[in-house]
């Protein structure tokens, strides 16, 4: 079965509904498999990064399994895929008022186990000790 899953892959369809509408980052399905810097709701609030867009893509670029999609003006989105089943996470970046937005979500199933939110903590603490003197 696993070998039938690696062959199929499971990285889903890239979501058409990505990108920057009104000035904000897309909303999370009720699912908890997504967590965002412009939500209300606890189960998917997260801070923004205090990071400039250019800082996020030089840590992105250090994360394995971490691609770069799309660059433009204050908006990234990169795909994250695990290395064992080929789970894509699409995650996005909207650089304002000098700190970055950020929504990270699962392309596939219900729960993430609490990746998408490590992912972001971990990609925080990282920029924080890369602007550490």
């Amino acid at each position: 079965m696993v070998a039938l899953l690696t062959l199929l892959g499971c990285a889903g369809e890239r979501p058409t509904s990505l990108g920057v509408v009104d000035g904000r980052l897309g909303t999370c399905p009720d699912s908890p498999n997504c967590v965002s810097s412009f939500e209300t709701r606890d189960s998917h609030q997260i801070a923004p990064l205090e990071a400039s867009i250019a800082q996020v893509r030089v840590q992105l670029l250090a994360i394995p399994g971490a691609q770069i999609i799309r660059e433009q003006d204050q908006y990234l989105y990169a795909e994250f895929t695990t290395p064992l089943m080929g789970f894509v996470d699409d995650v996005e970046f909207l650089e304002q008022e000098g700190r970055t937005h950020v929504r990270s979500a699962s392309r596939l199933g219900k729960s993430d186990l609490g990746v998408n939110r490590k992912r972001i903590e971990s990609l925080r603490q990282a920029l924080m000790g890369a602007s550490a003197p």
